[in-house]
């Protein structure tokens, strides 16, 4: 085995693992703080009885994700110097803002709102959650204005005396054209993903385990509430998809290419639905289309040509010269791996569409206080959550996959970027360790979740008569 395939299946495996967490971070610190400020407007306590909750569930899925994500940072060290050194002067700036202002937001006031319950005023302590969800946001952004940077290279220079790419316009990198349309698409499928998570436990709630007309009344506001922003989400995802795939057309085609299982150029170019290839991805043998559905995706007119594999493979070597390092084909393909490009795309897509459809069902069945009783519908529901985390994963697979064989679309491969040192023992000790912490991890999780999730919300205390707002009360944790 060799080193590099093996650290790209050490990063592949954690940052997928780790992107697990995020969307939910980001999508249920909206919906908390969207309750608290509910309770505030209303002063209904079923508003405050689900703040609580979903609390409980943030916070373990906060925590798994903060410890998961501090092996991003590493691992670059360690399997890939060569990319860091090449690429710090420009990912130190977005990554430093990140954790010393986005980071430092989401937990300093995470903190004032775990303990700051009956202590802070109540505005202020509902402040705080939306505070943590702007932190959230502000990750996010920074975070993928990195990413955006290796999809599409701009505000640099190349210092061939240090061999470096040197930043030299901080507001291209964050205005970066990629990085406008990737981080609403990803804020969006955040949304839906944190939405649908509370749809699924809710229901269950709703179904299995509530017996009072109030937690009957509580766990349908949460299924209603949920299931609407799914919905929202998902057109929201559709829209900031479709904005994406043009810009990705326009500076990554083999990546569009790749994704359609597309080989010759197109005009107008149909969409396919199924196609197979042969063994080694570079011929179609039979495929399912759409007539001119890909010409509208790629370029915004049914009759837009769209270029194909072999085309592009010969401009690249054109442009790039032999690329000696790309194991996968022949050197000089400059090619994804195209069967996993093409389905990973279509899952994506597709699981996010079945998460949508569900949240529809939902809707509807729950329609004039009803309560649904039917057990596929209770099953669709309590699987729902786990449908856009996977179109999530399928997501990053897709972006990260599809650039191949570039770390850094145009200027590094994949090949390159990997650290010289390091030996196939070493990399793939790593890669065991680590993914036997995730699994220990992922099974900690679980178990937290599915344990407060059956216990559902907690009926909310009986104010204390003797007890006044001057009392000097210690500081209390409190879940």
């Amino acid at each position: 085995m060799d080193p590099t395939d093996i650290a790209r299946w050490q990063f592949a495996i954690t940052t997928v693992y780790h992107f697990l967490f995020v969307p939910i971070t980001i999508g249920l610190s909206a919906i908390i703080a969207g309750y608290e400020i509910t309770w505030l407007r209303t002063r209904n306590p079923q508003w405050l009885r689900l703040t609580k909750f979903f609390g409980k569930l943030f916070l373990i899925n906060f925590a798994i994700g903060v410890v998961t994500g501090i092996v991003q940072e590493f691992q670059f060290g360690m399997n890939w110097s060569d990319y860091s050194r090449f690429v710090g002067d420009v990912f130190g700036a977005p990554l430093a803002v990140e954790g010393l202002l986005a980071f430092f937001l989401e937990s300093t006031f995470l903190g004032l709102w775990i303990f700051g319950w009956d202590r802070l005023p109540e505005k202020l302590h509902a402040a705080c959650i939306a505070l943590v969800h702007v932190g959230t946001l502000f990750s996010a952004y920074f975070i993928l204005a990195a990413n955006s940077w290796m999809q599409h290279p701009v505000g640099f220079a190349y210092n061939p005396d240090t061999g470096r790419a040197e930043m030299n316009d901080f507001a291209a990198v964050l205005l970066n054209k990629v990085q406008l349309v990737t981080f609403p698409h990803v804020i969006f499928s955040a949304y839906l993903t944190g939405a649908a998570f509370v749809v699924g436990v809710a229901v269950w709630q709703l179904v299995r385990k509530a017996r009072t007309d109030d937690d009957r009344a509580l766990y349908r506001k949460a299924v209603r509430t949920g299931a609407a922003i799914v919905l929202a989400s998902g057109i929201g995802v559709a829209v900031s998809g479709d904005v994406q795939g043009k810009i990705m057309t326009e500076v990554q085609p083999m990546k569009m290419a790749a994704a359609e299982g597309l080989y010759e150029d197109e005009a107008p170019a149909d969409f396919s639905l199924l196609t197979i290839g042969t063994p080694d991805g570079k011929e179609e043998k039979f495929a399912v289309k759409v007539p001119g559905l890909l010409s509208f995706l790629a370029t915004g007119t049914t009759d837009g040509k769209v270029e194909g594999i072999n085309p592009l493979r010969e401009k690249y070597i054109e442009t790039y010269g032999q690329d000696p390092g790309e194991k996968y084909y022949s050197p000089g393909d400059y090619t994804p791996v195209v069967p996993l490009t093409y389905w990973s795309f279509r899952f994506m897509i597709g699981l996010g569409f079945a998460a949508a459809a569900i949240a529809g069902w939902i809707l509807w069945a729950t329609r004039r206080d009803r309560v649904p009783r039917g057990r596929v519908l209770l099953w669709s529901a309590v699987t729902l959550p786990l449908l856009p985390l996977a179109a999530n994963a399928f997501g990053w697979i897709f972006t990260e996959v599809g650039r191949q064989p570039w770390a850094v679309f145009g200027l590094m491969t994949t090949d390159q970027a990997v650290s010289p040192g390091t030996t196939t023992a070493e990399v793939l000790t790593s890669l065991i360790v680590l993914t036997g912490v995730y699994g220990v991890l992922a099974v900690v999780e679980v178990r937290l979740l599915l344990e407060y999730a059956r216990r559902g919300a907690d009926p909310l205390p009986d104010p204390d008569p003797t007890a006044t707002d001057g009392d000097d009360r210690p500081l209390a944790f409190a879940y």
